[in-house]
């Protein structure tokens, strides 16, 4: 399991927020997490905001300690 993905599992809500007030074109539906669909979040997410996988991991990752 990745380090992303536990950052995923455990501080979700938080992350949640962090993507809606850096891409406020996200919706609730865009970031609707699931258990072991986390490569389906992350598609949906890179479609919405058209980044990279690699710097929405890295956001992911920084959440928290920022």
């Amino acid at each position: 399991m990745s380090q992303t993905t536990e950052k995923i599992k455990g501080n979700w809500n938080e992350i949640k927020g962090k993507l809606k007030q850096e891409y406020g074109n996200l919706t609730d539906e865009d970031l609707h997490y699931v258990v072991g669909q986390e490569e389906e979040l992350f598609g949906r997410i890179q479609r919405r905001i058209g980044r990279p996988k690699e710097e929405l991991e890295n956001l992911i990752l920084r959440t928290g300690r920022i």
